[in-house]
């Protein structure tokens, strides 16, 4: 048996050495350039761009001075319930959801807000369709003030 010593037929290695090579190449620029991205999209202004966070972090207009330091679940809660009642259910379910996702410190709120949503569901649509609008938000805490309504 004879053992090649030519270095050209061991250095080819194969299409996974290919794959891998390949991959130790393209998979760090792929993570720098994902990372880049996401730094990127942060919004590191302080500023909110969602039009119910807007609306959680300012005074409501013509409000009293009292008002004004209402906290912001309170704001957020109440500008919901009126969107629930001009749209529909599922559209402050939306709302209610970028918010917490906008602003993490909401979150220890977003069950009572649901279930308050909930049941101002059930007293302007009825049990049944306000049931139907009921989806995962903070815990399906939407279908429990549904739940809840209808006793």
């Amino acid at each position: 048996m004879k053992h090649s010593t030519n270095p050209q037929t061991r250095r080819g290695g194969g299409p996974a050495l290919r794959i891998g090579r390949t991959l130790a190449f393209v998979l760090p620029v792929v993570l720098v350039l994902s990372g880049t991205l996401a730094v990127a999209r942060v919004n590191w202004s302080g500023t909110p761009s969602s039009p119910v966070l807007t609306a959680a972090d300012a005074s409501v207009p013509g409000a009293s001075p009292r008002a004004a330091a209402r906290a912001p679940q309170d704001v957020l809660r109440d500008t919901l319930l009126v969107e629930l009642q001009e749209e529909n259910p599922g559209a402050a379910l939306t709302h209610l959801q970028q918010a917490v996702d906008e602003r993490p410190s909401l979150a220890k709120h977003c069950a009572s807000i649901a279930r308050a949503l909930g049941k101002a569901a059930v007293r302007m649509y009825g049990p049944a369709r306000a049931q139907s609008y009921a989806r995962p938000v903070c815990d399906t805490s939407f279908a429990s003030g549904v739940v809840t309504a209808r006793r």
